[in-house]
């Protein structure tokens, strides 16, 4: 038999924690004038400073 799942409190914040989450897909031009991207997961709170971060990159 397969062992059942637990839905307590704890797991319960892990889900929570997990939809906190922001993807975000950062464009760079390279040298030779075509574009690169890159694709970060941040917390949703740290999403305004990752992307002042990213625009003071290029």
């Amino acid at each position: 038999m397969a062992k059942k799942q637990s839905f307590g409190d704890k797991v319960l914040r892990q889900r929570a924690d997990i939809k906190k989450m922001a993807k975000l897909v950062i464009a760079e031009k390279k040298a030779n004038g075509h574009y690169s991207f890159r694709q970060k997961m941040v917390s949703a709170s740290d999403v305004q400073a990752e992307i002042a971060a990213a625009k003071g990159r290029s």
